[in-house]
């Protein structure tokens, strides 16, 4: 062992506990009685109900997270990253090929190890609380497509990587940064209309109330919409959703369908009030921008790390490549990607708080929005009480709680 091991696995440890501890800290924060505020949101049973679907989903994600741990450290320290990369070379291809063969079989290996915990999580904790609407088919159709996908684009992408940091010289990070940085980019304009439709149907809405609503709304803030689109979400699931992607011509709000079965009029319009937030807010373009410069310093710090020979001796290599040496580094980077990821969920939420403002600021009844998030909590099973540090930790949007008041503090409607 040297020095980097010791960092490696300090890092995976130290995740690995502050999560355990999050996870127990809110399990303890569970109350009797959910807060005054949200008194009327779950009936006794169905607030019995949420809790115990948190302790369920908690017990289980902690029993794989455990065996995601164990199962790095045990095929490293078995020497299973070297014994693979021998075998691989006995093939006598070309370095690209054994880098593409060697991170899809790491790939392909852990997508079977996990893939009991997803058919567990999905047909059984799901099912049993009543969320679950997937069907085998369904079930194995998405995933044979997501491995298509993964291997055909990321690929592609990975066989650049692999090249440029081959041939390039001293600025393949920089290139790769580029290439990267591009390929996103493109994937954002195109998922949209070529990706996102190979797992769920987007029709547009159909003309009625709702649709002038939305359409008379997006109007009076000035965002121009050609259309909403309804995915059918109840194809997989029965919670509720909403969301905004793509850019350019490409963008659209796409509308779970079972949100639309669920909320009134005045609440959809809130809904998507919020989602116009994020985009006049510029958080679209602000996390766009985060995200190029994460790319960047993840290329630059590759790049000083991937030539050193204690990276590959911490994991008992016996040939330095440039295939391991990104693995290898992205389990050397845990620690940064932890601080980061906390800072962006800091960002996040604070990002929601001004969503939530705009619209609560633009549409004609600001309760609306309060009365949508409280019914998506309900259809979603979401806990009322979450603690503190684990909404620190892991909490994109702030607890419901947090949003309902900071919204009923709004007094002014002027934009």
């Amino acid at each position: 062992m040297n020095i980097i091991s010791i960092i490696v696995i300090l890092a995976l440890l130290f995740e690995f506990v502050l999560q355990l501890i999050a996870n127990l800290l809110n399990l303890k924060s569970l109350k009797l009685k959910p807060p005054l505020e949200l008194k009327n949101i779950y009936k006794a049973d169905e607030y019995l109900k949420s809790q115990q679907y948190l302790q369920v989903t908690t017990r289980f994600g902690l029993i794989a997270s455990s065996f995601s741990l164990i199962l790095i450290l045990v095929f490293w320290f078995l020497g299973g990253f070297n014994w693979l990369d021998q075998l691989i070379r006995t093939w006598n291809f070309y370095p690209l090929t054994n880098g593409l063969l060697y991170i899809g079989i790491l790939i392909i290996a852990q997508s079977i190890l996990s893939l009991p915990f997803s058919i567990y999580r999905t047909f059984v904790i799901e099912e049993r609380f009543g969320f679950n609407r997937t069907t085998p088919r369904t079930f194995i159709v998405d995933r044979l497509k997501s491995l298509i996908l993964l291997f055909l684009l990321g690929g592609s992408l990975l066989s650049g990587i692999l090249a440029l940091f081959q041939y390039a010289g001293i600025f393949a990070w920089l290139y790769c940064w580029v290439a990267v940085v591009i390929f996103s980019l493109l994937m954002q304009y195109i998922a949209p209309t070529w990706i996102m439709p190979l797992f769920n149907k987007f029709i547009p809405m159909q003309a009625g109330e709702l649709k002038e609503a939305i359409l008379k709304y997006a109007r009076t803030v000035n965002f121009p919409i050609k259309n909403v689109f309804v995915m059918d979400g109840s194809k997989r699931s029965s919670k509720s959703n909403a969301f905004f992607t793509g850019f350019g011509n490409n963008k659209r709000i796409a509308l779970f369908d079972t949100l639309v079965d669920k909320h009134t009029i005045a609440e959809m319009v809130a809904i998507l009030a919020h989602e116009i937030g994020h985009y006049k807010k510029k958080h679209i373009l602000q996390g766009t921008i985060i995200g190029i410069l994460h790319t960047g310093i993840i290329f630059f710090l590759l790049s000083l790390i991937l030539g050193s020979s204690q990276l590959y001796q911490a994991f008992f290599m016996e040939a330095e490549s440039i295939y391991t040496g990104l693995i290898f580094f992205s389990l050397l980077y845990t620690p940064i990607e932890l601080i980061l990821s906390i800072q962006m969920q800091v960002l996040s939420r604070k990002n929601e708080y001004e969503a939530d403002r705009f619209a609560v600021k633009t549409i004609d009844d600001p309760n609306s929005l309060v009365d949508a998030l409280k019914n998506l909590s309900a259809t979603n099973l979401s806990n009322l009480t979450p603690h503190p540090f684990y909404v620190f930790l892991n909490y994109s949007h702030p607890p419901l709680l947090q949003r309902v008041l900071a919204m009923k503090s709004i007094k002014s409607k002027d934009v």
